[in-house]
């Protein structure tokens, strides 16, 4: 459910993307869905060129809140690994 009536973006907003893990580090799979909130929503599988790791790219709309939400999540992430 949307946090906010306008959160749910029309099919032409600007969009961005984020790469996330396809599998766990115990080999199982995650679970993607595509995203309440905004509708230009979509993935595809992208294979990483510097190790071969199989990423899941997620496409949300710029405005999305839980694409704001995983893009804080990757940059605290980040902040992890300095």
């Amino acid at each position: 459910m949307p946090k906010d009536p306008m959160t749910k973006v029309t099919y032409d907003a600007p969009i961005g993307s984020i790469d996330l893990m396809a599998f766990r580090s115990d080999g199982s799979s995650y679970e993607f869905r595509a995203c309440s909130e905004c509708l230009p929503w979509h993935a595809e599988v992208v294979i990483d060129p510097r190790d071969d790791t199989v990423m899941v790219r997620e496409w949300h709309a710029v405005g999305c809140s839980f694409f704001q939400e995983l893009l804080a999540q990757d940059d605290d992430l980040d902040d992890e690994d300095e």
